[in-house]
């Protein structure tokens, strides 16, 4: 069930665990020391595999789309920051005027890897150059927490404020460790994130890559969307040679056929229940045709769930970084994201099919699983369980144990 996002090694005390990368390409913990009850309860209420909650205070609620007060269509009103984003530049935008207004001091997010081309690493940004060089979509395992403890305490001592940016399980993972420590919410503003599909795990890559003739110890950078909605995919060879390829020639036209990691076809929040701002696409059906990929400046759909994700979106706007577009509904929103209405409704069958199995699944706080799944037929309930099931039986749930070897440093 582990994503990557690198807390379990931040927050354990005298490096009991590191991150790790194996040889499938995940990045994994493994216990180098003894770790002691304390620190093995500390790491399962925080993960965000085992423990998910949602805010639950908005001032509106929906079955599929949660706690929100307002969900809107917005835009970086620099046509330039418009077409370096991933869709709109909603992100960008909101990053540049939350630094320059003087609002934080940095951006904790994420950027290339500058040793694995497919993977994102963990960066601090403090000027516009820096934002705007980690611009665009990483769909490659990415450890953005992995020094969350460290940059903390290095912003209390300089007495600053950050904004965090990452996946919805990376911003649960910290709303879990602001309850652990209060240090979290004394120095993060707020916690921003996209509605997320999932990543393209290392085998898909791989298979991608080898389809196209391309080794993957030939390539210098993946660019996986942006300069345009969503912009090509871009793969550049050590030897200058680039590559390119649309959005749809990356992912297929379906979402059956993405390859996503196990952990991912099982996430109970893919829309960023935790989150003080989600930004979304805003494509009808969830995807993009071939006719829109030249024309389509880009759009996000911003849900905006707290009080402050109002007042910072509500600051933006004002400030001149964001256009506000039409307000939208929840079934806008299910409209531009089918698949994760479908999953969120057939989540529970998914997750009882792997506890009959005696697999670990995740705890879940105001995330309305039951509830979704009173809305299935039997026979769809019952589809979703045999899939699941049938599935672990396939070993697709499992994976090797983690091994010590090629340890990353923390940096």
């Amino acid at each position: 069930m582990c994503i990557g996002c690198g807390l379990c090694q931040s927050i354990t005390p005298d490096n009991k665990i590191k991150l790790v990368l194996q040889p499938d390409g995940f990045e994994r913990p493994i216990a180098n020391q003894n770790l002691t009850d304390a620190d093995v309860d500390r790491v399962y209420r925080t993960c965000p595999s085992t423990t998910l909650r949602a805010n639950n205070n908005a001032s509106q609620n929906d079955l599929v789309w949660g706690s929100f007060e307002e969900i809107y269509l917005s835009f970086a009103v620099d046509p330039q920051i418009r077409h370096l984003g991933s869709t709109g530049g909603l992100l960008t935008a909101l990053s540049l005027y939350l630094l320059e207004t003087g609002l934080v001091d940095f951006i904790l997010h994420a950027r290339q890897h500058r040793l694995h081309a497919s993977f994102g690493e963990a960066t601090i940004s403090r000027s516009r150059e820096q934002v705007i060089d980690a611009a665009g979509s990483r769909y490659g395992p990415t450890a953005t927490l992995i020094n969350i403890d460290e940059t903390i305490e290095d912003t209390l001592k300089a007495n600053e404020r950050f904004v965090f940016i990452g996946t919805p399980c990376d911003v649960t993972a910290l709303r879990n460790y602001a309850l652990e420590s209060p240090t979290v919410d004394e120095t993060c503003l707020a916690m921003m994130t996209m509605v997320c599909g999932g990543f393209m795990d290392t085998v898909s890559l791989s298979a991608f890559l080898s389809d196209l003739g391309i080794k993957a110890t030939d390539v210098a950078t993946i660019r996986y969307r942006g300069l345009g909605c969503p912009g090509d995919t871009v793969i550049r060879m050590k030897d200058g040679e680039e590559r390119r390829f649309t959005y749809l020639d990356f992912w297929g036209e379906d979402d059956s056929v993405w390859g996503l990691p196990a952990r991912c076809k099982i996430c109970p929040d893919g829309i960023g229940e935790a989150a003080d701002i989600a930004a979304s696409d805003t494509w009808d059906g969830g995807s993009p045709t071939v006719a829109s990929l030249d024309s389509d400046p880009g759009t996000n759909a911003a849900l905006v769930r707290t009080e402050r994700g109002k007042a910072i979106m509500d600051g933006a706007i004002k400030a001149g970084y964001l256009t506000r577009g039409d307000n939208l509904t929840p079934q806008d929103m299910s409209r531009f994201q089918p698949h994760q209405e479908n999953k969120k409704r057939t989540l529970k069958a998914r997750l009882d099919a792997l506890r009959s199995a005696g697999q670990l699944t995740p705890e879940t706080h105001d995330l309305r699983l039951a509830a979704l799944d009173a809305t299935l037929s039997d026979a769809d309930r019952a589809r979703e369980y045999e899939g699941t099931t049938r599935r672990i039986e396939q070993n697709r749930f499992s994976e090797p144990t983690p091994q010590p070897c090629a340890k990353r440093s923390k940096t």
